[in-house]
């Protein structure tokens, strides 16, 4: 009896096994059928007491052929198991499979910003003359701001209108030229340093900003002239501008004298007139000139023994003009698709 009944237990498990593996859920009904035997409740577990029942002549032979429909089962199911796991590793593996032989998705790489690239290229000219570079503080007193560079209380450029102040004696640089009274104070002539580096005023526009970049320059030396001046800033519009003519008019500023302001011939049209140069054919970049004698009175310097020659380019127009840019907006916008065009 209880052979026949093992006999039917191993030919429904072997039918059930067959028919989970042909399914796509195979792992959890083969787990179904492993419960359904040899659960707590299952049926070669039932049989197992079963066979306690028999008497001590019928067990030992019932006990020996439930084991092995018991081990039998077992074997076919772990066989299974472990296919079904095969079939579904390989499965995963091929929709997973990559194609290394496709072309990869280039990596997103940064760049400096067009306003740092232009600062660095006017820098590496002028390096070139011996200048080095050296940075200050932004938020300045007004004493290094003004008063240092001889522009008294009542000049222009200390309304409202133009700087930003943060209280009566602080107040956001509005040029870059106080860099150079802290390095004249602590550095004896000779001295080439350039002074790049944000400044702050009250204007926002297509072409000016409360926040844009200067770079300032400073000679001091012995028997430095005007003509010197002049042959520096000429080899820098060659080099940056790729046009040789140039012109200087005179100019005013408080810490300068005589002063100018150098124009270059417009690249756009060659001197002919155009859009861009405002029909003038000249280009305004920087203003110039001899460092005033009071000046050099503020640091120290013996301005019988030394002369020098200071200018002040702003960052944005050069790299406006260089790079066909109409609106100096777009260098704050941080459009990535307007940076990306100068990586």
């Amino acid at each position: 009896m209880i052979r026949e009944t093992l006999e039917k237990l191993s030919k429904e498990a072997a039918e059930q096994i067959n028919e989970a593996l042909a399914k796509e859920n195979a792992l959890e009904m083969l787990e179904r059928i492993r419960v359904l035997y040899f659960g707590r409740k299952g049926k070669i577990t039932e049989l197992l007491k079963d066979v306690g029942k028999l008497s001590q002549a019928e067990r030992p032979e019932a006990g020996s052929l439930v084991n092995q429909v018991k081990k039998s089962i077992e074997a076919s199911l772990e066989s299974a198991i472990q296919g079904a796991k095969k079939r579904k590793r390989e499965s995963r593996l091929k929709s997973e499979r990559l194609d290394v032989t496709l072309p990869g998705k280039s990596p997103k790489i940064g760049s400096l910003h067009p306003l740092t690239q232009i600062e660095r290229d006017i820098s590496a000219i002028f390096a070139r003359f011996g200048f080095s570079v050296v940075r200050g503080p932004e938020v300045e007193t007004d004493w290094y701001n003004f008063e240092s560079l001889n522009i008294p209380k009542d000049h222009p450029s200390r309304d409202m209108q133009d700087t930003i102040y943060i209280s009566n004696d602080l107040l956001l640089r509005t040029h870059t030229s106080p860099v150079q009274i802290r390095v004249m104070q602590q550095v004896k002539p000779p001295l080439r340093i350039l002074c790049p580096g944000a400044v702050y005023r009250h204007d926002f526009d297509a072409s000016h900003s409360p926040m844009f970049h200067q770079i300032e320059g400073l000679l001091v030396d012995e028997e430095v002239t005007f003509g010197d001046l002049k042959g520096v800033l000429g080899f820098f519009a060659r080099e940056f501008f790729h046009e040789s003519k140039v012109r200087f008019r005179p100019s005013f500023f408080p810490f300068t004298e005589p002063s100018a302001e150098m124009d270059i011939q417009c690249f756009i049209c060659h001197g002919k007139g155009c859009v861009v140069c405002k029909q003038s054919g000249w280009m305004e970049i920087l203003g110039c000139g001899m460092v005033d004698p009071s000046v050099f009175k503020h640091v120290g310097y013996d301005a019988e023994r030394y002369q020098g020659f200071a200018f002040g380019i702003g960052i944005e127009r050069p790299a406006m003009l260089k790079l066909g840019i109409p609106d100096i907006r777009l260098f704050f916008d941080n459009d990535v698709r307007f940076l990306r065009q100068f990586q």
